[in-house]
């Protein structure tokens, strides 16, 4: 029943309108009366009535002001005004406020009608609305996954504007700013079309796998889904460094017992370039995808372990249980460079990452990197970077400070 408010100081007005039709016929019940606004105020707040009809000349609130208090406390009310043919300049100052309708004193019978049952059809015809829109939320938010990630599909594939980015970011709660990096997650075994797991195990797997690379990537924040390739693919606010990768490879191989390699690609350039961080990610997992078995083990042996000043050629060739000739020759012909030079690449990808983000001596980085000395670290960096890891951390720092300041 749709919950009606009578206010008017005449009580034989509210008798009128009372009596002069049956309101339950138009699925109506009058809930309350009232002889002056604030009394009308209070009962249509406690009561959340539908509809109000309001004399405009009453005590202690004149109807206008009570219209203004129910359109922002009851704004889905609908109000018809009571008025006489002397007040009618006024009345229509009132339906300016978006009133539905409005009667005459004394009430005509057949034009309450006719009110009401418009007022009626407004009535469901918000109920309907409200419902579908219920309807629509409930959708929404059960199937609210499957909506980001094809929102997300779309954006590493470059279908969309940056206009239309901006809007479904704000949807689904995102920074409104490009990612700072996009991650991918290749998982082996899936590409390798492994016959001892079906359809529904590989699901679940590739699920446990996003879970728990989500869970560790909790500090960051992140939007993870799957691409139609078979990649797990995340675009990251925020920065995430070797270290995090190795972690997620690792916690995936000892809780699932999966082989995965992550990779990263850093974001410059606004919303239309994480399209291009896709892509180049895609064509790096595809070349390497072509490396042999042997080389790909020493290639994650050497990420897991360059920070042993020990780490050698013969003791990776040792692990891998191959001749240190072979696997410098498979290396070189894979990967188009030496042992030393992937081992010094990792080691000054790390030192960088100290370099800028901690207040380590340059000592203590280069024991963390894998050099037994500064000097030969400080040598090392050097001729891979061009200047010498403490002018490196002044020049990034003052980048810094000056990126600061302009913002």
């Amino acid at each position: 029943m749709w919950k009606v408010l009578i206010a008017d100081d005449e009580p034989i007005i509210r008798e009128g309108i009372r009596e002069a039709i049956n309101w339950r016929e138009f699925d109506m019940e009058i809930i309350a009366e009232a002889e002056d606004g604030e009394e009308a105020l209070e009962l249509a707040v406690y009561h959340e009535i539908h509809v109000l009809f309001v004399d405009l000349n009453m005590p202690m609130m004149d109807g206008i002001t009570l219209m203004r208090q129910i359109r922002e406390k009851l704004p889905a009310c609908r109000m018809v005004v009571i008025t006489g043919y002397d007040e009618f300049t006024y009345a229509q100052e009132a339906i300016r406020l978006q009133v539905d309708d409005y009667i005459l004193k004394p009430t005509h019978p057949q034009h309450l009608r006719e009110v009401v049952m418009k007022i009626k059809q407004a009535l469901e015809q918000g109920f309907k609305q409200n419902e579908y829109i219920r309807m629509l939320s409930e959708q929404v938010q059960k199937n609210f996954s499957l909506i980001r990630q094809q929102f997300c599909l779309k954006w590493i594939h470059g279908e969309l504007t940056e206009k239309e980015i901006m809007a479904q970011l704000s949807f689904f709660q995102l920074p409104s700013s490009a990612p700072n990096q996009l991650a991918m997650i290749y998982w082996q075994d899936f590409f390798n079309h492994q016959p001892l797991l079906n359809d529904r195990d590989k699901q679940l797997l590739f699920f446990a796998i996003e879970n728990i690379a989500s869970e560790l990537l909790s500090t960051d924040c992140h939007v993870m889904f799957r691409d139609t390739a078979g990649f797990i693919v995340a675009c990251i606010w925020g920065q995430i460094d070797e270290g995090m990768i190795r972690t997620i490879e690792k916690t995936l191989k000892q809780y699932l017992n999966v082989q995965t390699n992550v990779y990263i690609q850093s974001i410059e350039g606004g919303m239309r370039k994480v399209a291009e961080a896709y892509q180049h990610c895609k064509e790096l997992i595809y070349k390497e995808t072509n490396i042999s078995p042997i080389v790909r083990r020493a290639k994650q042996y050497i990420q897991e372990h360059f920070s042993n000043p020990k780490l050698t050629l013969e003791s990776v060739a040792q692990f891998l249980n191959v001749s240190p000739v072979y696997l410098s020759r498979m290396m070189k012909q894979e990967l188009g460079v030496s042992f030393v030079n992937l081992v010094t690449e990792a080691r000054m990808k790390k030192a960088i990452q100290l370099l800028t983000s901690t207040e380590l001596p340059i000592y203590e980085i280069s024991e963390q990197v894998g050099y037994e000395t500064q000097h030969y670290f400080s040598t090392a960096f050097k001729k891979t970077v061009g200047i010498p890891p403490n002018q490196y951390r002044k020049g990034a720092f003052l980048f810094k400070e000056i990126h600061e300041n302009l913002l």
